[in-house]
């Protein structure tokens, strides 16, 4: 009986305890916001059990295991752990030697730095989480691309900072609607972030257009936060420039890594490199990264002491090779794709992405890209993901980095899909619709062609309106402060 009393007791005092804790999450984990994981956490996603899946929809180019990182990078590392002497903690913001690598391999005429503008970080993810955090306070906003990535938005809006949108032209190569965005530049603005080769578009941006992003950013004495993970990842013919090295005046904060051109997005390999030539970030900003640095203590010390031999001994072939993957994927998929009433598929020119648009007026049965989305899974087993994702409707996303047997078979399911589902479907060239159930003969399409042409040539022609074209502008001067978060850190 004591012992029944005794448990009763303590049954009664955890209780009275259980019921008086209030522990709450704070606001930052509230508002903290990922919109590609709530979307998808949504979707139903069930794949048809008869066909292997293929996602088209990752953003890791290992995952498929046809793209490698080089030996060279490899050895580097294992090299670093041999060694013994990059097991401990590391300055917050990089050992020189691994800093001083960084700038020597970003620098170019017009934007040479050295290792004190070098901050490395745990991936590009990071880098942008600093620069963000260093120059804008709650309740201001920067501005970033639509479409674009959404981790800008999800790393803003956990610090109370706003994100305003400024589009991008589909019918232009996904080049910056000029206009757009300096209409979308209010008081609060405090930074334009550029994302140069782009994810999701594949665009590359050249000197004219980067020159009239940079007026802009003049004109509102606005830094620039130069997203760049993907330079030098484009397509032969194509050029990458590092946007820093097209101003004197602009101040700009870039970020880079391993990530991505080095096929190692895992090693966590990030850095920031600070192009001031008027010294408008020495006041604030600088002092400000390196305290937001020391929050994390410094990025992965293995990958630090490999850095220099893998920054200046990867050879160019081991990239080519990467490229001529990622084009002929490219180059497959637009061919394929372009053939498919309401499909308007935009051409990449660099990075590992292609935007498809998607007329749904060709599609009535679904009412946005996410149903659209949903059924392919459920009937082909194809997963791309749905506009939506990067703030653009009616278009979805593919990734380029599958193996080229993979790649035509998710082209050739897309386009069963859509002989199924579109209006137009006898529009369908013959090779891709005798690929769906009950597809028309030779002789059908023949005879239906005819009174399908008006029906095609309405459709193309609103597939190719284009939008206003883009203005010049351009001023100069600045005044840039820290944010309050890097003064706190």
């Amino acid at each position: 009986m004591k012992d029944l009393n005794k448990n009763l007791s303590n049954a009664k005092s955890s209780s009275s305890t259980t019921t008086g804790w209030k522990v709450g999450s704070s606001t930052m984990a509230k508002t903290t916001f990922n919109p590609i994981r709530n979307i998808l956490e949504t979707m139903d996603l069930a794949p048809n059990p008869k066909k292997e899946m293929i996602s088209l929809s990752i953003g890791d180019p290992t995952v498929f295991g046809n793209l490698k990182p080089s030996q060279v990078i490899i050895d580097a590392v294992s090299a670093s752990v041999q060694s013994g002497k990059n097991n401990g903690y590391g300055p917050s913001t990089g050992f020189v030697p691994a800093r001083k690598a960084v700038a020597e391999h970003v620098s170019v005429p017009g934007a040479e730095i050295d290792e004190n503008d070098v901050i490395l970080c745990s991936g590009c993810s990071c880098a942008l989480d600093l620069c963000i955090s260093a120059l804008a306070n709650p309740g201001q906003n920067i501005m970033v691309p639509r479409p674009g990535f959404p981790l800008y938005t999800t790393l803003a809006k956990g610090l109370g900072i706003e994100t305003k949108e400024y589009d991008l032209i589909p019918e232009q190569n996904w080049e910056v609607d000029l206009t757009h965005m300096e209409s979308q530049i209010d008081q609060n603005t405090v930074a334009i972030l550029v994302n140069n080769p782009s994810n999701p578009c594949g665009s590359v941006f050249n000197k004219d257009h980067l020159k009239k992003i940079l007026a802009i950013a003049e004109r509102h004495y606005l830094p620039i936060i130069a997203d760049e993970i993907y330079d030098y990842f484009v397509f032969p013919g194509q050029e990458y420039i590092p946007i820093a090295s097209l101003t004197s005046s602009v101040p700009v904060l870039s970020c880079g890594g391993l990530t991505k051109r080095f096929l190692v997005p895992g090693w966590r390999m990030g850095w920031i490199t600070i192009h001031d030539r008027n010294s408008v970030f020495a006041a604030e900003v600088r002092k400000g990264l390196q305290c937001l640095s020391q929050r994390i203590i410094g990025s992965n010390t293995i990958v630090q002491g490999a850095l220099p031999t893998i920054l200046k001994n990867t050879p160019k072939a081991f990239f080519d090779d990467t490229i001529d993957v990622i084009q002929k994927n490219a180059e497959l998929a637009f061919s394929k794709l372009s053939t498919i009433p309401g499909l308007k598929p935009v051409m990449p020119s660099g990075a590992m992405y292609m935007m498809v648009g998607i007329d749904r007026s060709i599609f009535p049965e679904f009412e946005n890209d996410l149903e659209i989305v949903e059924t392919m899974v459920k009937e082909q087993s194809v997963f791309c993901l749905p506009g939506k994702c990067f703030n653009i409707k009616d278009y979805v996303r593919i990734v380029l980095t599958v193996p080229g047997e993979s790649m035509i078979e998710a082209c050739d399911r897309i386009a069963e899909f859509c002989h199924k589902h579109a209006k137009y479907s006898s529009s369908i060239p013959k090779g891709l619709m005798a690929m769906s159930e009950g597809s028309s003969t030779a002789s059908d399409m023949s005879s239906s062609s005819a009174s399908n042409s008006s029906d095609e040539e309405d459709l193309h022609m609103r597939q190719n309106q284009l939008y206003r074209k883009p203005t010049n502008i351009s001023t100069s001067g600045f005044l840039r402060k820290e944010s309050t978060a890097t003064r706190l850190a």
